[in-house]
């Protein structure tokens, strides 16, 4: 019997604890999780185009924050948009959101979560 692939989620926040909490969180309910602590080192972002056959999802689930090391969660987004990289959902978390980040994360189809948040809301 062939087994199903599990979904794969990427996690993005330089913030070590909260990294590991989300991811904990989607392995439990069986996801593949790929943490980072930035957008540069996720295993998506090193392709130069996306690879995904049509009917599959890259990852399932992007969980990033807004504020990451060289570049932002939403540029990290666009880029991946960009390069044809589909996903099921998307989410962008900040502890300062400014009306503009909100404007540009909705835009860009993401849900959006205020630091800090109650860990069920994922």
């Amino acid at each position: 019997m062939i087994e199903k692939p599990r979904p794969r989620a990427i996690v993005l926040d330089d913030d070590y604890t909260l990294r590991i909490l989300i991811g904990d969180v989607l392995k439990d309910r069986g996801y593949e999780v790929h943490g980072s602590s930035e957008p540069f080192f996720s295993p998506i972002f090193l392709d130069s185009k996306c690879f995904c056959p049509d009917d599959i999802h890259c990852p399932h689930i992007i969980i990033t924050d807004i504020n990451m090391p060289n570049m932002t969660g939403l540029e990290f987004i666009e880029h991946q948009k960009s390069m044809g990289c589909k996903f099921q959902y998307v989410a962008v978390m900040s502890g300062r959101w400014t009306n503009e980040a909100l404007e540009h994360a909705n835009r860009l189809g993401c849900q959006t979560f205020s630091k800090p948040f109650k860990i069920t809301e994922i």
